[in-house]
């Protein structure tokens, strides 16, 4: 019964900490960096991964811009945010059988080609 008690107390002293104090938020970063860390080494390790960086992407953008609503203006800026959402983009939406609840049918085929 005693080493009941005894975790219990630790448990309140941990919890206290990481809920009521700033204590714990350095090791806790920490930690999530390491394993941040961990899983893109994996990641490196399991596979390569070619992203072409493409360096046309402004006038891509207006390119593309010039063709759609102001609402899929809006849209698009979300997936031109980097080259991973580009490329998941492309991979969820530039399909034959691909809708997208925002952009036509016609502008998504357009974008998809372009980029």
């Amino acid at each position: 019964m005693r080493g009941w008690i005894g975790l219990a107390i630790i448990a309140g002293v941990i919890y206290y900490f990481a809920t009521e104090t700033d204590k714990l938020d350095k090791p806790i970063n920490d930690i999530n960096t390491m394993f941040t860390k961990a899983d893109k080494k994996l990641d490196s390790m399991t596979g390569t991964k070619i992203i072409k960086i493409d360096k046309h992407l402004p006038q891509l953008k207006t390119e593309i811009y010039e063709r759609l609503s102001t609402i899929e203006i809006r849209e698009l800026d979300g997936v031109f945010t980097s080259n991973e959402a580009i490329a998941e983009f492309k991979d969820q939406y530039c399909h034959s059988s691909a809708r997208h609840p925002v952009f036509t049918k016609e502008n998504l085929q357009f974008i998809c080609d372009k980029i």
